[in-house]
């Protein structure tokens, strides 16, 4: 899953892709390298992000979205919590929902999604966007994530999402100190449990430079492709990446080892 992230303001790659066209570019450098889903986004979830509109976010995704649908017959993600987005999005060809808020953030969410019919990425967060890395905190981490899962799980399918539709995201950095990040990728098999393909969204994220004692975003590429290649041998199918090809190929390279 490529990031294409247009926004003007998100962590790692705000500004780099306002406008169709360049927005288009970098979609189709990250299909030529490999990437099967792209994930568009059009409001910032980085820690004190502050929320926009639905109607601006909708005039930011949906025409390069509908511009990409045109041109190429693979998976789009649509990265939003507000029911409106994703809407006009799914009339615009999208073909799933990434909801950071495990569709709690909008009541009207759900029966979007059960509507269409569509696939839908349920991922935890403690708290939100503009308060989650305030004060994180969890008797344990892993039983909570877990808990939480298992009840979107039932409270989802209630809501006519088939549990085919379903992936789970723990939501590396959202609402997470270092040391729950790293509970969660020490034990994401657990989530196997689930029979649903999990997705992991680490790419770049501040926990790395955490750990390196370096705050610049260029020393967390490798990083990146390592913990990629680490999580895909314990199960894990989806993987959300700014940098698509050396992802893949670490991708391949796991697999070739796994038998896969």
């Amino acid at each position: 899953m490529g990031i294409l992230n247009v926004t003007p303001d998100s962590f790692s790659d705000g500004g780099s892709w306002t406008g169709v066209g360049a927005a288009l570019a970098q979609a189709r450098v990250m299909i030529a390298d490999g990437a099967e889903i792209i994930d568009i986004g059009g409001e910032s979830t980085r820690p004190g992000a502050v929320r926009i509109s639905a109607t601006e976010e909708i005039s930011r995704t949906v025409p390069i979205l509908t511009a990409l649908r045109q041109e190429w017959d693979g998976l789009i993600s649509i990265d939003t919590s507000k029911a409106a987005v994703a809407a006009a999005a799914l009339q615009a060809g999208a073909d799933m929902v990434n909801d950071v808020t495990g569709l709690l953030g909008d009541p009207a969410m759900a029966s979007v999604c059960a509507a269409s019919g569509c696939g839908v990425v349920v991922m935890h967060m403690q708290g939100t966007p503009e308060t989650m890395q305030c004060d994180p905190h969890y008797q344990d981490v892993v039983a909570e994530v877990d808990a939480f899962f298992s009840q979107r799980l039932v409270d989802l399918t209630a809501q006519g999402i088939a549990k085919e539709a379903l992936c789970f995201d723990p939501g590396i950095g959202f609402g997470k100190r270092l040391e729950h990040n790293l509970e969660l990728l020490r034990n994401l098999t657990h989530f196997s449990k689930f029979e649903r393909p999990m997705l992991l969204g680490l790419s770049r994220k501040s926990f790395i430079g955490e750990i390196l004692g370096n705050s610049e975003l260029t020393v967390r590429e490798w990083p990146t492709v390592a913990l990629t290649a680490m999580a895909r041998e314990q199960g894990v199918l989806l993987h959300r990446v700014h940098s698509v090809k050396p992802a893949v190929q670490a991708l391949r390279m796991t697999e070739a080892i796994l038998g896969d």
